[in-house]
């Protein structure tokens, strides 16, 4: 499958390798621009962009994507049968929802509806959840509203963080996407 995969942050990841893993082929990645990071504040390419370049393919990184002509003419060119969306830190716009035949498919780290939003894990681990887990969407317009497509729970132990979970979730949701994908 043609795929358009957005993400920013290494959670995202293990979802961009599990997609290159199982075939799909990958003329894109769209990740959020290098930021400044620690006291020296230099440039950093983003986790998702320095596994994309690694594994040799196009990245871009644009600052704005709502009425961005180029990079929807770019988009389009492509004509990707989905795009894949993890953590990617932006409300696609309607015209990018719109775009793939199969939609954009969206991973998120909770057990939607519960803990829409940012911070699901922090929020599953400061509420006391027992278990949390991972769910794919077709993302719509509004934020993580779209129709579930599968979901995955995954127990919480009383000694873990959000910080483990952060790992275990990230891991956990790759194949998932790629199941959601098949």
């Amino acid at each position: 499958m043609k795929l358009v995969y957005c993400g920013t942050p290494s959670f995202a990841v293990p979802t961009l390798e599990a997609l290159i893993a199982a075939g799909h082929e990958i003329p894109l990645v769209v990740s959020q621009p290098d930021r400044p990071v620690g006291r020296a504040q230099q440039l950093t390419a983003p986790p998702v962009k320095q596994t994309a370049r690694n594994a040799g393919l196009s990245v871009v990184q644009p600052e704005k994507i709502r009425n961005n002509s180029e990079f929807r003419t770019q988009l389009e060119a492509i004509a990707p049968d989905a795009i894949v969306v993890v953590a990617y830190g932006r409300i696609l716009p309607p015209w990018m929802l719109q775009l793939p035949r199969y939609g954009c498919i969206n991973l998120h780290a909770s057990l939607l509806p519960r803990y829409r939003g940012a911070a699901p894990i922090q929020w599953a681990i400061a509420m006391g959840d027992a278990y949390t887990g991972n769910t794919t969407m077709l993302l719509e317009e509004g934020l993580d509203t779209g129709p579930i497509l599968l979901q995955q729970t995954i127990e919480i132990a009383p000694e873990q963080t959000a910080t483990d979970m952060f790992d275990v979730l990230a891991k956990a949701g790759a194949p998932l996407v790629v199941e959601t994908l098949a």
